[in-house]
C-alpha cells in the first residue's frame, strides 16, 4: 500500500534539488534548448514512467519540458514521486538539459462563497471543469488553473470574494512578494508567512503568493 509523505519529506530527499513542491504535487522545468531535445526528453520520461507504473504530467514546450507529478491515490506526495524524479533528473542531465526552478507555479483561483453548493455549479457549467470532492473544480484537460471554494460565514463587502493563489517555490516566495509591491501593490498582510502571503494592486483586487511551508 502506498503512503503519503508530508512536504517536508519530499524536500529533504537526496536527488530532488531540481523539483519544488507547490500545492499537492512537485514540479520541474528543464530547459531543452530545443524542440527535438525535448521531444527525446519526453520519450525517456515515459519509458521511465511505464516501467514503475507511476506517470506524471508533461507539458512540452520548444524551449523546455515541465513535469509534474503527485500520487493521486493518497492525495498527494509519496516516495514514489521522490524515486521517479530522482530518475528523471538523471535523465535530464544525460541530455544535457539543465533545471531551471524559477519556471515552476501553480495557480488557483479561490472563491469565497456562503453556500458552496450554490455556487459551484454554475462555475463548473461555464468553465466545462469536473468536481473533485465537495470544494474544488479541475480542467479535465489540466491545462486551466484550479478552482477552488471557501466557505464564508457571512457576507464581507470590504474584500474581494474572488481572488488569484500563485503557488511558487519556497525558495522564490519572498523575491516574488518584493517584485509585486515593486510594480505598485502593497502588502496586506503578512501574518501566515512563509505558508503565504496576501497582496493587492493598487485598487485592492488581491493574490496571495503561496508555498508548501507550513504544511509540513
Amino acid at each position: 500500500m502506498t503512503e503519503k509523505i508530508a512536504p517536508r519529506q519530499f524536500h529533504e530527499a537526496e536527488g530532488v534539488e531540481d523539483w519544488r513542491i507547490l500545492a499537492n504535487e512537485v514540479g520541474a522545468h528543464f530547459r531543452t534548448g530545443s524542440f527535438a531535445r525535448g521531444v527525446a526528453f519526453v520519450d525517456v520520461i515515459a519509458k521511465l514512467a511505464d516501467d514503475v507504473n507511476h506517470h506524471p504530467d508533461v507539458d512540452l514546450r520548444y524551449s523546455g519540458v515541465t513535469v509534474r507529478l503527485t500520487t493521486h491515490e493518497v492525495d498527494g506526495l509519496s516516495q514514489r514521486d521522490v524515486e521517479l524524479a530522482r530518475k528523471i533528473s538523471a535523465a535530464a542531465r544525460t541530455l544535457g538539459a539543465s533545471a531551471d526552478p524559477s519556471a515552476v507555479l501553480d495557480v488557483q483561483v479561490s472563491i469565497d462563497a456562503l453556500d458552496i453548493s450554490t455556487v459551484r455549479p454554475f462555475w463548473r457549467a461555464v468553465l466545462g471543469y469536473r468536481e473533485v470532492g465537495d470544494e474544488d473544480l479541475l480542467d479535465p484537460h489540466s491545462s486551466g488553473p484550479s478552482f477552488w471554494f471557501q466557505k464564508m460565514d457571512e457576507t464581507r463587502p470590504q474584500r474581494n470574494r474572488v481572488h488569484v493563489d500563485v503557488f511558487v517555490p519556497h525558495d522564490r516566495a519572498e523575491a516574488r512578494v518584493a517584485a509585486a509591491i515593486a510594480a505598485g501593490g502593497h502588502l496586506v498582510t503578512d501574518q501566515h508567512a512563509p505558508a503565504w502571503w496576501v497582496l493587492a494592486d493598487a485598487e485592492g483586487n488581491e493574490v496571495c503568493v503561496a508555498t508548501w511551508m507550513g504544511r509540513d
